[in-house]
This record gives structure tokens, C-alpha cells and sequence, in this order.
């Protein structure tokens, strides 16, 4: 596709529900065959659902797996290896799930007790239901991208940054994959934007993180105000 044949880019936000799956478990074992039978929208949503759900206090675990068992569990050392993992590195969320598996079977067999040991608070597997709704936003060039960014709100930087990878997995994002028809800026771009991690911050400072490259890239003043 040329550029001047590349469809323009329309903003979409969205809303992250959370549905209660009525699975609550107390143990590490419990935990363990929660996780083998969870679905994707269930490790999706422990695993990302935090980044939009609106708290008072700053998270300490980027994922809820990790915040049960040291919280729960008081398993430090279990709690610490699962809150590094980083989503991003995996190609889809069954590896996840895998990765998170392992991590729990090793444990199980380093420390039997926690086969037994037993939380007063459950922990409730919830499941992602993501609602999609247009706005009246929209560019035709990486320009008017740029300018925009920082004006977005941050479920609109969760959809098109964040959830787009499960939609196009080989952009990355939904930006990246609309860039790519713009030459050599669209690329310089795309390879900025694909050495994000947006997992352990906040939306807001991705949001930031964003309107700089466009703003280093395209020259001008897009950050954030």
C-alpha cells in the first residue's frame, strides 16, 4: 500500500469488564489447577486488567497472581519470580500460562507445605470482557498522530497499544501496523514503538513515553503538557 492510498486512523476507546468466573481457591495447589484450566481471557485479565482498573493506592505487583501468594500466601520468594514475568515476551497467552505453571510446579516441589498452606482470602479468577467504542478522532498522517497522543486518554492508549496485540501480533500494535505505510518515517517510527514495554508502568507515563518518540522522530513539540 502507498501512502496516499493508506486509510486514515480512527481512535477507538475502550472498557475493561470484569467477570466473575465463580472459581475461588485458597492454596497453592488450588491456585495451580486454577491456572491449567483458566482460559485466555482469564490469564489476560490477571495478568493486564490491573493497568486500567482504577486503585487509590500504586501497585506493588503488576500482575494478580503475584500479589495473592506474597500477600495471601506469604510466599516472597514465589511472588517475587511471577511478578517479573513479563507478558510481552511471550507469543501468545497459552505460553503464558505455561511459563506460570512451571513457575508454580517448582515451587510446589521445593516447599511441600505450600500444598497445604491455606489463605483466609480466596483468590478469585476473574475474566476480560473487552467493550470497544468508537470516537470522533481520526488522522491521515503520522503528523497528526504525533499531536494527538498526548491528548488521548489512557483506555484508548490500553486499546491501541496494549490490547492490539492480540489483534495484530506481527505490528506489535495498532499504531505500528497503520505507520508502516509511511516509507522510511513510518519504519523509524514503527522500531521506536516496538522497543516499549509497556507492562510495568503506568498508562499515563506510557502515554508520555509515546508522544515523546513521535516528538524526537517527527521534530516539533508532541509531548505531553
Amino acid at each position: 500500500m502507498s501512502v496516499d492510498s493508506a486509510p486514515p486512523f480512527s481512535i477507538r476507546d475502550c472498557a475493561l469488564l470484569s467477570i466473575a468466573t465463580g472459581w475461588r481457591i485458597y492454596t497453592l495447589g488450588e491456585l495451580r489447577a486454577g491456572v491449567a484450566a483458566a482460559d485466555d481471557e482469564t490469564i489476560y485479565f490477571h495478568f493486564w486488567g490491573g493497568l486500567l482498573q482504577p486503585r487509590f493506592e500504586e501497585r506493588e505487583f503488576n500482575n494478580d497472581f503475584a500479589a495473592w501468594i506474597r500477600h495471601d500466601l506469604h510466599d516472597a520468594k514465589l511472588a517475587e519470580q511471577v511478578a517479573v514475568v513479563d507478558p510481552r515476551e511471550f507469543p501468545n497467552l497459552g505460553v503464558l500460562k505455561s511459563e506460570l505453571l512451571d513457575l508454580i510446579d517448582e515451587r510446589l516441589v521445593e516447599a511441600e507445605y505450600l500444598h497445604f498452606s491455606h489463605s483466609v482470602r480466596p483468590f478469585e479468577f476473574m475474566r476480560a470482557q473487552i467493550v470497544v467504542f468508537g470516537t470522533d478522532k481520526s488522522v491521515t498522517n503520522p503528523e497528526q498522530l504525533g499531536e494527538l497522543v498526548p491528548q488521548l486518554s489512557v483506555s484508548s492508549i490500553f486499546y491501541h497499544f496494549i490490547d492490539a496485540r492480540r489483534r495484530v501480533p506481527t505490528a506489535g500494535d495498532d499504531f505500528s501496523a497503520w505507520l508502516a505505510n509511511f516509507g522510511e518515517t513510518g519504519t523509524r517510527l514503527c522500531d521506536r514503538l516496538a522497543q516499549v514495554d509497556p507492562y510495568f508502568i503506568p498508562l499515563t507515563i506510557l502515554r508520555d513515553q509515546l508522544a515523546a518518540i513521535f516528538a524526537e522522530e517527527l521534530g516539533g513539540d508532541h509531548a505531553a503538557r
